[in-house]
């Protein structure tokens, strides 16, 4: 492959990015700002958000909880969040004594409270670890958001009245966890925005 057509690839890829949030952006812009004043509800309330994902969405996981308990563009107080990617040892644990399907929903479990958020990441919405850790979190009274892609695949089946389902409009892994990305960034924003007043100029 030349030079030339490696920087075709590339910038193909870009384009696609782009397009894909343009996508988004026409479609889905709602449903994050519902979930988005959710959460700030939820943290107002005294209450704490537990995210979940597989692979890059555990990840995506990571980075909400590690946005919410430092920083995201200006300092402020810590705000609760666990990602229940993080603990290798209760994550292996769980999948070795007893099913890895059960790894998030035996956290929730323990962890949750009523009036907690679960952040559910899950590119396809088929994961089973994820839907169970929506039904654990129904269990415990708390309410859902989900990202998801595709179709939703069996995720939209499972939440209830109060949850919320961001979909992204496409069928690329890649392109998915992009604007997944996106979409946690967006959140941060808004949370910063109203409970602590950042951003006001931008406005």
């Amino acid at each position: 492959m030349t030079m030339n057509n490696l920087l075709e690839r590339i910038r193909h890829n870009f384009s696609e990015s782009i397009q894909t949030k343009i996508n988004a952006a026409d479609s889905i812009l709602p449903a994050v700002g519902f979930a988005a004043q959710k959460i700030v509800q939820c943290l107002l309330d005294g209450h704490k958000i537990l995210s979940c994902g597989n692979g890059g969405s555990a990840c995506d996981a990571l980075h909400f909880s590690g946005e919410m308990l430092n920083r995201f563009k200006h300092e402020r107080p810590s705000l609760p969040a666990i990602a229940l990617t993080a603990d290798i040892s209760t994550l292996t644990s769980i999948a070795n004594d007893s099913n890895f399907n059960e790894v998030f929903a035996k956290q929730i479990r323990a962890l949750g409270q009523p009036g907690d958020i679960l952040l559910a990441i899950s590119t396809s919405g088929n994961s089973p670890n994820v839907l169970n850790a929506i039904k654990a979190a129904h269990d415990r009274q708390m309410n859902v958001v989900a990202l998801t892609g595709y179709d939703g695949g069996k995720i939209p089946a499972v939440l209830q009245d109060e949850d919320v389902e961001i979909r992204v409009p496409a069928s690329e892994t890649a392109r998915i966890q992009e604007t997944h990305l996106l979409i946690i960034h967006c959140i941060c924003d808004v949370v910063d925005y109203q409970l602590f007043g950042h951003g006001e100029a931008n406005t």
